[in-house]
This record gives C-alpha cells, structure tokens and sequence, in this order.
C-alpha cells in the first residue's frame, strides 16, 4: 500500500514522502496514528495545501523536544525497590516505573519513549535513553535502591 507520511518515521521517510508499506504495517499502525494517509490523488492534492501548516507543527513539536531534552539530558531518578542481601531486586524496573519517577521530577515522559537497554534487576546505577522525538534522544541515568521497608 502507498501511504503519504504526515510526521517523520524512524527507518520509513520525512514529512511528506510517499512510500510503499505492507498493508498491516499501514492499517494498524501509521493510519490509526495519524502519521500517515493512503496516498490517494485527492490525498496528495490535500497534503500539498497543507504543506506549510503541518511543517509548522513539526518543527514546533521538534523544538519542544529539543527543550525537554536539554532540561533531561543528564538527570539522574532514583527508584526505590524490594532487593534481596545480594543486591538483587525481587522483579525488575521497568520503563512504566522510569516514567513514573521522572514525572515526580516534573519530566512528562511516556513510558513507550523510555529504551531501557536490558532488563534492571540490580541495586545500582544504569543509563536509560528516552527517545522524546525521533531526532531528540537524550540520556538519564537511573539509580536502583534497596528499599526494604
């Protein structure tokens, strides 16, 4: 299916290249998430009206990242957990867990924008990379306590 992007997707184009996708890629994911519209005549017409406002909006969404990401960049969150002696935790810190801790920091982040590289099951520090905008992707580290109360 050809699509008519309306945002930037990693690995795919920029605003307003026409690309071929598979059809479930294209249905299920960039049409219901509106980064993409069926690169139909009447489509491409509409987007060429359009141009100029949806770049607007695109540049103002990277700009915004940028300026979350340059307040982000180097934070460093502290997360309580339940660990053992050894310094193993019972489970694990997951991106949901991240996302709620920089939020009490006063960082809006979604917990699909946090790439945790391998699974935390320690007591220690790790870097996390949030991915704010597929440009924008910063560094924090996370820092895992024993929290036996």
């Amino acid at each position: 299916m050809q699509v008519i992007l309306l945002e930037k997707v990693a690995n795919l184009g920029n605003l307003g290249d026409v690309v071929r996708v598979k059809d479930g890629y294209a249905r299920n994911f960039l049409i219901p998430t509106r980064a993409a519209r069926r690169a139909t005549e009447a489509a491409i017409k509409e987007f060429e009206a359009k141009r100029a406002e949806l770049e607007k909006a695109a540049a103002a969404k990277l700009s915004g990242a940028q300026s979350v990401g340059e307040k982000l960049n180097g934070t460093t969150v502290v997360i309580g957990q339940k660990a053992g002696v050894d310094g193993r935790l019972f489970g694990s810190v997951t991106s949901a867990d991240i996302a709620e801790a920089l939020a009490k920091n006063g960082f809006e982040v979604h917990k699909s924008q946090i790439r945790v590289p391998s699974a935390i099951k320690a007591v220690g520090e790790f870097p996390v990379n949030v991915q704010l905008h597929t440009d924008v992707t910063v560094e924090v580290n996370v820092r895992v306590v024993a929290d036996n109360a």
